[in-house]
C-alpha cells in the first residue's frame, strides 16, 4: 500500500512538473510554431508518451498538422502524408461539437492508413488520446498523445492533458491576439503612409491614380478601382490591376453591380468572403478582373456616399480580417482628401476669377481708353491732313482701322474674362455669347433657385466650350440650352443635332476641351457627360450638387 502511494505520489509530482515546465515554456514566447513544438516536446519529455501531433483548425473549418513529434516511420513518411486526407474518429466528434474533454484511448483511422500505404513500422503505436484545445468559447484544435503498446490511459493522465490542453488552448489565444495586434498596427502604418502618399497630391486631377496605386501597393492587393458618382449611377475612373494603372471613365449599371451597389445605396462596408457570380457580368464588363472575394468600402463626406472604393482578389477570404473600423478609416482618409483637394480648387477658382476680374477693369479702364483715344485721333487727323497728302491719309485710315479691329478684340476678350451679361443669369449670358458666334439659341430654365457664384462660373465655362464645339464640329447653327436647378443639383444640357461625335471620341478619348470641361465640374464634385452618335443628337450634360458648395459657404462664414 505504502509503495502504491509512494508511486502515485510521484506520478503526481512528475505531472506537476511537467505542468510547470509547459507553462514556462509557452509564456515566453509569442511565435506560435515555437510555442506548439514547445510544449508538445516538454508534454513527452516529462510524461510516458512517446508520440504526439497538434490539429489547428483554420477559418474555414479545415484541419492540418500544425507540429508533430517523434512519429513512428508509418506516420512520418512521405512527408506526414497521413496526417492529412481522410479525417479520423477525433476530427469528426471536434467538427461535430461533441467532444469538450480528453478522451481515453480510442483506434485511429490513420494508423492502420499509414501501416498499410507507407508499408512502415507503427512504432508499437495502435491508440491514441486525444483532447481539445480551447479557451473560454474559443475552440483552435486537438491535442493527440500516443504510447507504444498503451491502450489506455488513467484517469490521472487524463486530467493532466486536459490541463496541458488548457494551457495550450490559452496560449493559443493569447497569440491570436497579439498577431492581430501586430497585424494592426501594420496595417494603420501603412494607411499612415497612404494618407501621406495621397494628401501630398496637390492636383485633383492627379488624385484617383495616385490613390489607387498607392493603396494596391502598400496592402499588397491586386486589384483597386475607383468609383465615383455620376448623377444617379457610378463611374470607374481609376483601376489598379497586375501592378499597372489605368485611368477611364465608364459608367456601371448599378443595379447589377453587386457588391458595390449595396456599399453605395446603403453607405456601408461590404465584404465579400467567397464569391463565383460576381466575377463575371457588369463588372468584367468594365475590366474588373474575375475575383474571389472582395471589399466595397463607401466614400462618404457627411454621411453621404460619393463614390465606391473597390478591392478584389482571386483568393478567398482575402479581406476577412480586415476590420471595420480600419476599412472606414482608409475610405474616409480618401474622401478627405478628395474634399480637400476641392476646396483648393474652389478658392483657386475664386482667386481666378477675382484675378480676371481685376484684369478685366484695367484693361477697360487703360487699354480700352487708350484705343479708343488712339481711333478718334486717328481720325481726326485724317480730317485734318489727308487732303494734303494720299500717303498720309491712307496710314491714318489703316491707324484707325487697326484700333477700331482692336477695340472689337478687346471687348471680346474683356468679356471672356468677365462675361458682363452673367450678372443678369447664367441662361442669357450663354445666349449672348452664342449669339455673338451666329448661332441660333432655344433655351429653357427650370427651378428658381439661386446658384453660387463658383457653380454659375463653371457651368458658364462649360456651356462656353460646349457651343464654341457646336459652331466648330457638328455642322449646324442651332443650340439648345436647358438648365435644371433644383435643392441639391445643378444641370447644364448643350444639345444639338448636328454630325455628332468622330469614333475616336466616341472610344472615349475626350479632347483638351471635352477634358476641361470634364474636369471643371469634378472640382466642385460634380460630373460630365457626353453621348450622342449613329443618328442622335449631341448632348453635353454637366451636373453640380449645389448643397455640397452651400455647406461650405456656411462654414466658412461661421
Amino acid at each position: 500500500m505504502r509503495e502504491g502511494k509512494r508511486l502515485c505520489g510521484e506520478i503526481r509530482g512528475n505531472e506537476l512538473v511537467a505542468l510547470k515546465e509547459i507553462a514556462e515554456l509557452i509564456n515566453t514566447t509569442n511565435d506560435m510554431d515555437r510555442m506548439l513544438n514547445g510544449a508538445l516536446s516538454k508534454l513527452l519529455q516529462t510524461t510516458s508518451f512517446t508520440a504526439g501531433w497538434i490539429f489547428l483548425f483554420d477559418d474555414c473549418g479545415n484541419e492540418f498538422c500544425a507540429v508533430a513529434s517523434n512519429l513512428p516511420p508509418a506516420l512520418e513518411a512521405r512527408n506526414q502524408a497521413a496526417m492529412c486526407g481522410d479525417n479520423c474518429w477525433c476530427v469528426d466528434r471536434y467538427r461535430k461539437g461533441k467532444l469538450h474533454r480528453a478522451v481515453n484511448i480510442i483506434e485511429c483511422s490513420r494508423i492502420p492508413y499509414a501501416a498499410d500505404v507507407n508499408r512502415c513500422d507503427t512504432g508499437g503505436i495502435t491508440h491514441h488520446a486525444t483532447v481539445p484545445l480551447e479557451s473560454g468559447k474559443d475552440r483552435f484544435g486537438l491535442l493527440n498523445v500516443a504510447e507504444a503498446g498503451k491502450e489506455r490511459l488513467s484517469d490521472n493522465e487524463l486530467e493532466l492533458l486536459q490541463a496541458v490542453a488548457y494551457q495550450i488552448g490559452s496560449a493559443i489565444k493569447r497569440i491570436r491576439l497579439y498577431q492581430a495586434q501586430e497585424r494592426s498596427a501594420l496595417l494603420y502604418a501603412k494607411l499612415g503612409d497612404v494618407i501621406q502618399e495621397i494628401h501630398s497630391v496637390q492636383d485633383i486631377r492627379h488624385l484617383p491614380l495616385r490613390a489607387v496605386q498607392a493603396i494596391g501597393q502598400a496592402f499588397d492587393w491586386p486589384n483597386v478601382s475607383l468609383f465615383v458618382r455620376d448623377q444617379q449611377q457610378l463611374a470607374l475612373q481609376a483601376q489598379y490591376a497586375n501592378g499597372q494603372v489605368n485611368k477611364t471613365w465608364q459608367t456601371l449599371p448599378v443595379d447589377r453591380a453587386e457588391p458595390i451597389n449595396t456599399a453605395f445605396r446603403e453607405n456601408r462596408l461590404v465584404i465579400v468572403s467567397h464569391c463565383d457570380e460576381f466575377a463575371s457580368g457588369a463588372l468584367s464588363a468594365i475590366g474588373i478582373p474575375p475575383f474571389a472575394s472582395a471589399a466595397a468600402i463607401p466614400l462618404r463626406i457627411r454621411a453621404r456616399a460619393i463614390g465606391v472604393l473597390f478591392v478584389s482578389s482571386p483568393k478567398k477570404r482575402q479581406f476577412d480580417e480586415y476590420h471595420t473600423d480600419f476599412m472606414y478609416s482608409l475610405g474616409d482618409h480618401f474622401s478627405l482628401s478628395v474634399e480637400n483637394l476641392r476646396i483648393y480648387e474652389q478658392r483657386s477658382e475664386l482667386a481666378r476669377m477675382e484675378e480676371r476680374n481685376r484684369v478685366a477693369r484695367d484693361l477697360h479702364d487703360s487699354v480700352m481708353q487708350k484705343l479708343f483715344s488712339l481711333s478718334f485721333l486717328a481720325k481726326g487727323a485724317e480730317t485734318a491732313l489727308g487732303e494734303k497728302d494720299p500717303v498720309v491719309s491712307r496710314s491714318l485710315q489703316e491707324i484707325r482701322q487697326l484700333a477700331q479691329d482692336t477695340l472689337k478684340e478687346m471687348r471680346s476678350l474683356i468679356w471672356q474674362l468677365h462675361p458682363a451679361g452673367l450678372e443678369n443669369g447664367l441662361l442669357p449670358a450663354l445666349k449672348q455669347y452664342a449669339q455673338a458666334m451666329d448661332l441660333t439659341v432655344y433655351e429653357r430654365a427650370e427651378g428658381v433657385k439661386s446658384l453660387p457664384r463658383s457653380i454659375e462660373e463653371a457651368l458658364w465655362r462649360i456651356g462656353q466650350e460646349a457651343l464654341n464645339n457646336v459652331k466648330k464640329h457638328s455642322g449646324t447653327n442651332t443650340a439648345y440650352i436647358r438648365l435644371v436647378k433644383s435643392d441639391t443639383d445643378a444641370t447644364l444640357e448643350i444639345m444639338d443635332k448636328g454630325k455628332g461625335f468622330s469614333s475616336g471620341k466616341k472610344k472615349g478619348k475626350l479632347t483638351m476641351g471635352m477634358r476641361s470641361m470634364r474636369e471643371r465640374a469634378e472640382a466642385l464634385g460634380g460630373s460630365v457627360t457626353f453621348t450622342g452618335g449613329h443618328g442622335q443628337p449631341t448632348v453635353v450634360k454637366a451636373t453640380i450638387p449645389i448643397h455640397v458648395i452651400e455647406e461650405k459657404c456656411c462654414e466658412e462664414r461661421e
